[in-house]
């Protein structure tokens, strides 16, 4: 979408439009763009009105109804900041007594409209005009909150006494600009010195204001963590969306954390400190006789921040395989944050072995689950040729670095 486009539809004719057209319909929407321009309406307005309406409809799962009075970019909708995990952000500055935000780099204004929800003012700043005119837009309900075209490096922050209750959000682009993969999606950057703004520069603004907080891949490395601040990897429905590191007073405990938020809404959270004694390090099992009859599998958030450990301390078990993430104990605890699985069978992985094992048992189905080994679920089946009536869960992975299957079944 470009400024002429974004123009047009906030104009009072192209806004009355986007608010009159029906639920998107993908089927309908070519005959239904043919009507509006025989009615008159201009061919770029529709155009640009119909991409609305399906971004619109696909931005419902991020922000709900909201969704309807927003506008969209492709790519801002899909780096958007989901409504559950904003609302969280927003909170840490309002409890950390903050009154105004910078947010910088700001795309669609998700984290933006969910802090100036607050009643905090929010200044949102995002270098690409057409992103920084739709923030602008969606913005629009909250009086203490503007956009601007800018960048990070040429905002001009309060210092002093004036920054006392200062703070920014920054969210780097880690992206690279009309660089796109297979299905069109602008191409990921993973070097932090890849981002933009950069790393460094991030940590300058950090220096210079009493709270910050930067919002960075899940693949962030735990040894880049500065010094007293908070990284949280999050992960909402088993879906790990980010790394968000917390500077000053916005830090809740510095360290390692995660936050797993379940598709109810319940969430978890799982700290360094909760490793227990072991002071981080995980037990792991010795052989394959260790297994025991509980299979633990955590978040996806607590496997990527590290925090294994605190499972195990839980459940008292060990891991299966240093970084596989697997708990194992005979113990039946209702944790949260990790899947409970029984084992009914454990044995060293060989697939004419598994296959004799399985049509034994008369199975013909089997959902396998695979972590820390290599090998494709697909062939796998195709190798096992099963053709029975009962159905299965493997799990494929490491024990002492060889690999191992457990047969399980959900608790």
């Amino acid at each position: 979408m470009d400024l002429a486009a974004v123009k047009k539809l906030i104009s009072g004719e192209g806004w009355g439009l986007l608010q009159s057209l029906p639920p998107y319909d993908e089927s309908a929407a070519l005959g239904l763009g043919e009507q509006l321009r025989a009615a008159g309406f201009d061919t770029d307005l529709v155009a640009a009105a119909l991409t609305q309406s399906r971004l619109r409809a696909k931005g419902h799962e991020k922000f709900g109804d909201f969704a309807k009075g927003m506008l969209f970019t492709a790519d801002g909708l899909e780096q958007a900041t989901r409504l559950e995990i904003a609302a969280r952000h927003a909170q840490r500055f309002r409890a950390a007594g903050m009154r105004e935000v910078f947010d910088l780099g700001c795309g669609i204004g998700a984290d933006a409209m969910a802090i100036a929800g607050l009643d905090l003012k929010v200044t949102a700043v995002d270098a690409d005009e057409v992103t920084a005119t739709l923030a602008g837009v969606n913005l629009r309900h909250w009086p203490g909150a503007s956009a601007f075209i800018g960048t990070v490096e040429g905002t001009s922050l309060p210092t002093g006494e004036s920054a006392r209750h200062t703070a920014a959000w920054l969210d780097p682009a880690r992206r690279t600009p009309g660089v796109t993969d297979a299905l069109g999606r602008t191409r990921r950057v993973f070097n932090l010195d890849a981002i933009s703004p950069t790393w460094a520069t991030v940590q300058s603004i950090a220096r210079s204001l009493p709270a910050t907080g930067a919002k960075l891949s899940p693949s962030f490395p735990h040894g880049a963590i500065p010094a007293g601040t908070e990284a949280q990897w999050t992960s909402l429905a088993g879906e790990v969306l980010e790394c968000a590191i917390w500077w000053g007073p916005l830090v809740k405990r510095a360290g390692r954390s995660a936050l797993v938020i379940g598709s109810h809404g319940r969430s978890w959270t799982v700290r360094e400190a909760d490793t227990g004694a072991a002071g981080g390090a995980v037990p792991l099992a010795s052989s394959l006789r260790q297994i025991g009859s509980w299979l633990y599998e955590p978040d996806r958030a607590v496997i990527r921040a590290g925090l294994t450990g605190a499972l195990t301390s839980v459940v008292d078990g060990v891991e299966l395989d240093s970084g596989v993430g697997y708990v194992t104990s005979d113990r039946c605890v209702d944790v949260g944050y990790a899947r409970q699985f029984a084992v009914t069978e454990s044995m060293p992985f060989n697939v004419k072995a598994l296959r004799a094992w399985l049509r034994d048992r008369d199975v013909g189905r089997v959902t396998i689950k695979k972590r820390g080994v290599t090998l494709d679920a697909d062939a796998l089946r195709r190798q096992l040729r099963l053709s029975g009536s009962v159905e299965m869960t493997l799990v494929l992975t490491r024990v002492k670095n060889q690999q191992v299957c457990l047969v399980v079944r959900p608790a």
